[in-house]
């Protein structure tokens, strides 16, 4: 008997912490600050970013079933919050120039590195996976921008 309350009290607070939800990180219009708004940058390299990085370093999360559920979403949120508190793509514009000239530096360094995405993240979103010839895209696609960034500084 005792064993079944128990496992009655662990499905009611499970129950019920599924009422308590972080708010959602979906920015319904694209941002003007983004990284990429109005720029001719190729389709691929926006692509790759979207697909690898937005989910924590933008306003805009594409959620997965399993976020809906507490803790789970707990967990997410956080995840996404501390992605965006280091690097937001949506506000890119808002950074001065030296900070995105710093910022570019850091996101080269840990795709060399490969630190992003994170291997846990990309076992739960295989699409996330870059290959060597993604890193070096993209790594090309940052010393434009950061000699972009340099050349309108003088």
């Amino acid at each position: 008997m005792r064993k079944y309350i128990i496992i009655l009290t662990l499905l009611v607070l499970f129950g019920l912490m599924q009422f308590v939800r972080p708010e959602r990180n979906l920015q319904t219009n694209p941002s003007r600050y983004d990284i990429f708004y109005l720029t001719e940058t190729e389709g691929s390299i926006i692509s790759t970013f979207q697909t690898a990085c937005y989910n924590c370093h933008s306003s805009n999360t594409a959620y997965p079933w399993y976020a809906s559920v507490a803790p789970v979403s707990w967990a997410i949120n956080s995840h996404i919050n501390n992605g965006k508190k280091k690097l937001n793509f949506s506000e890119w514009i808002l950074y001065d120039k030296d900070q995105q000239i710093k910022l570019l530096m850091e996101i080269s360094e840990v795709l060399k590195e490969h630190e992003m995405p994170p291997k846990p993240y990309i076992w739960l979103h295989a699409e996330a996976r870059l290959t060597e010839a993604d890193r070096q895209r993209l790594d090309e696609w940052i010393i434009n921008k950061k000699e972009e960034i340099k050349a309108s500084l003088n």
